[in-house]
This record gives C-alpha cells, sequence and structure tokens, in this order.
C-alpha cells in the first residue's frame, strides 16, 4: 500500500479510489483516521467525483439523454486509478476516461489526485482536465473520516467543532428516504462558531453547510484542546457527517451538494456544478493539520 513519511507522520492511501486510509505519528503510534469497521461504515476517505451525494433517481439528464450515476461519483470505488508520480513526500493518482466510464459519464477528462505530506500537515490537491471538445461538467469533494474519540479514556461528547469564524450559518436537511437536499434548515451551531458532537447530532443525516464564512474548522476536546484542523479555502459546500453513535467524524470540503428535491435532473443546472470549458484544468484543494502535541 503506497505510503508517505517524515519525521512526525505517516500516511498510507490505498490504490482503489485514491483513498486515504491512515494518518499516524510516527513516535507514539496515535492514528488520526477511522479504520473503517465495516459493521458501522466500511470507509475511511472517499474522493467524491465528478457528483456529490445523491442524484434524483441515481440519474441525470445531458443532451436529452438520461445518465445513471451511483451516489458520490465513481472514484471512490474504482480500481483504475494509476500512480503518476511517487516520492516520500507526495503521490499523485491519475484517472483518465475510458468507454466504461464514458457509458455513465459521457465526458473525456482526467483526473488527478495529490497527497504532500509536509511536516504536520496533509495537503490534498485535485486537478480535472477537460480533454473534451464540449464544456465538462463536475463537482468534486472530500469525504475524510477522523478517529473520535481519539484515546480510550474518552467519549464522543467531549468533542466539538470549531469554526475559524462566528457563524450564523444554518445545516440543510436532507430526505431521509432519497438522500436529496430539501428546503428545510435546522440550528446546530451554538457560541456562535461550535458544534458539539453527541449521539443523536447526526439522526437526521449529513449537516449540510453552503454559506460559512470560515474556511476552516477545527476538532476539539473540550479539556484537551485542539487535535486537527481541516482547511477548505477552495470548497465553498462543507459536510459534516457521521454514523449515529459510531466514533468517528466525517469533515467533507464539497465543490457541490447532492440533487435538491425540486431538481430537473439536467446536469449543468445542478446546484454547485464546475463548468469545466475544452482544453481547461481546474485544481482545487484542502489540507490537514495534525496538532503537534499528539505527535511526541
Amino acid at each position: 500500500m503506497p505510503l508517505l513519511k517524515n519525521h512526525l507522520l505517516q500516511i498510507e492511501i490505498k490504490s482503489i479510489g485514491a483513498e486515504l486510509k491512515a494518518i499516524t505519528s510516527v513516535k507514539n503510534n496515535n492514528e488520526f483516521m477511522w479504520q473503517a469497521d465495516p459493521k458501522i461504515w466500511g470507509s475511511h476517505a472517499p474522493n467524491l467525483f465528478p457528483v456529490i451525494g445523491s442524484m434524483k433517481d441515481d440519474s441525470y439528464i445531458y443532451n436529452d439523454k438520461t445518465y445513471k450515476m451511483t451516489k458520490h461519483g465513481f472514484v471512490r470505488h474504482n480500481d483504475k486509478l494509476i500512480i503518476k508520480s511517487h516520492s516520500d513526500s507526495e503521490i499523485t493518482f491519475i484517472l483518465t476516461s475510458n468507454d466504461q466510464l464514458y457509458e455513465m459519464y459521457p465526458f473525456l477528462f482526467q483526473f488527478e489526485i495529490s497527497y504532500q505530506l509536509k511536516d504536520n500537515i496533509i495537503t490534498v490537491n485535485h486537478s480535472v482536465e477537460n480533454i473534451d471538445s464540449k464544456t465538462l461538467f463536475f463537482s468534486l469533494g472530500g469525504h475524510p473520516a477522523f478517529a473520535c474519540p481519539l484515546f480510550k479514556d474518552e467519549d464522543y461528547t467531549d468533542y466539538y467543532l470549531e469554526f475559524e469564524k462566528q457563524e450564523n450559518s444554518k445545516s440543510y436537511l436532507l430526505n431521509m428516504e432519497n438522500g436529496l437536499v430539501t428546503g428545510k434548515t435546522k440550528s446546530v451551531i451554538v457560541e456562535g462558531n461550535k458544534i458539539q458532537l453527541h449521539e443523536d447530532l447526526f439522526n437526521e443525516d449529513a449537516l449540510i453547510f453552503k454559506d460559512l464564512k470560515s474556511r476552516q474548522v477545527t476538532l476539539k476536546h473540550r479539556d484537551k484542546g485542539l487535535v486537527l484542523s481541516v482547511r477548505f479555502e477552495d470548497f465553498p459546500y462543507l459536510g459534516i457527517w457521521a454514523k449515529p453513535s459510531a466514533n468517528y467524524i466525517c469533515i467533507e470540503p464539497w465543490l457541490g451538494i447532492a440533487d435538491i428535491e425540486t431538481t430537473n435532473q439536467q446536469i449543468e443546472n445542478k446546484e454547485g456544478i464546475i463548468s469545466l470549458a475544452s482544453g481547461s484544468v481546474f485544481n482545487a484543494s484542502y489540507s490537514i493539520e495534525i496538532d503537534k502535541r499528539h505527535l511526541v
């Protein structure tokens, strides 16, 4: 399994889906990633492309033709990604459109994802190149799941998420039956910048934010302080999720969201969709910073 390593951290990446599997302290072996218990949720950090979340009837329309598309797209379980380059500090995977993918996604593209390890920071870089003669429509995002609680003597409720700025954003609710975004919202941020973790927080599925001012969210323990931060400068949407009562927390930078219930299913009209001109390249990155106090 491909890995990167320096004096502080070792990270492992699965070849299937180029999925981040582990972020481990070199000195004390602390593990910061959820270890994908299949009885609860069998993933670590899926990469989402070319859609985020569910589509109405698992399909979309392009040029008057209907195409099927599974939730979160086709990268996360894909075994066709190849390693383009690999050093001690960086690895890049690439997926190019092929006949099988073209049947569900009629665009010619080149998708790259790279992981860069520098000191105590992992940067996840995405690149999408339109190698077609027509406009490319896509979304992309991350789905990293972090171990929470981190240590055995802790409870889930010992932890909270803290935004870098005061927020008044509300979470957009999903229809629990079809996974589509409704017009309903709920307030989950307290004290202007915190979300307290508890076992019932995700009883209505993921928290979805469209209009955050913050571009960083931090996982903190009420007594021990900062554990890790996710910075998402290039991502206007953010998802936060876990299975109810599970011992992890997903912090998900998104470019796009699931279909809204009133969608006409035209992919070019999908909320958050990116349109990329022929011959153009799109880049977006987010980073994960592990607090050094947990690495000694």
